[in-house]
């Protein structure tokens, strides 16, 4: 069976993704996050908006595509709120999303965990995504290829590798290999446009989906 995913520009070229893909063997569950929520906004753009209505936008489309090939999902969270289960203190309900996300993948029992958010620096001229790894299996082996896929197809130019996560709780605690991809940069005025675009995620979420399902063991 033959499955449409997105655009994706190469170069001045746009040119449609196409993936092979037969019926997956037995059961392959992805975790998709959708980072900040609800009290936590995350970052802000240069525009004014938040990085977590961002992310869950990306992270929609994430799951339809999925879907398209086959793959059970599980969205941590649908809507722009917080997972918090308990804490009286903004400090105290951040910590508790985050233990309630791990809990949440736990439960789904996922095969792979990906997590979306959103890069700023002072220095605005920064752009281009960027792919974590924790120490899941094959973890490492996934980024590398994504962080490729990248700078093939949407970030042509960029000399980003990917790297291990330090100090982040949800992808050093989750039982399951994890990415954590920041999509680019919402500091830099050009990229912030293209975050928000409908078509840009669209070629970003392809770029995602044809390599977890060309390269994920």
């Amino acid at each position: 069976m033959i499955i449409i995913l997105a655009l994706v520009k190469f170069g001045d070229r746009a040119v449609t993704v196409i993936v092979e893909h037969s019926s997956i063997e037995g059961r392959t569950c992805i975790a998709i996050d959708a980072g900040h929520g609800g009290i936590d906004g995350g970052a802000v753009s240069i525009s004014g908006i938040p990085e977590s209505r961002i992310n869950l936008e990306i992270c929609e489309r994430l799951n339809d595509l999925f879907h398209l090939l086959g793959y059970e999902t599980f969205m941590l969270r649908t809507t722009d709120t917080s997972l918090h289960t308990d804490g009286t203190t903004i400090g105290g309900q951040k910590i508790s999303d985050l233990k309630h996300r791990v809990q949440i993948v736990e439960e789904c029992a996922a095969d792979l965990m990906i997590s979306i958010h959103q890069n700023t620096f002072s220095d605005k001229k920064y752009k281009g995504a960027q792919v974590f790894y924790n120490n899941g299996a094959n973890s490492f082996s996934l980024a590398e290829h994504l962080q490729k896929n990248f700078i093939t197809t949407i970030n042509q130019g960029s000399n980003r590798k990917p790297k291990a996560v330090k100090s982040v709780y949800l992808m050093e605690h989750v039982p399951c290999p994890g990415l954590l991809v920041e999509c680019g940069f919402l500091t830099n005025v050009q990229e912030e446009l293209q975050l928000r675009s409908s078509d840009y995620q669209k070629e970003l979420c392809g770029v995602i989906v044809a390599t977890v399902s060309m390269y994920w063991k």
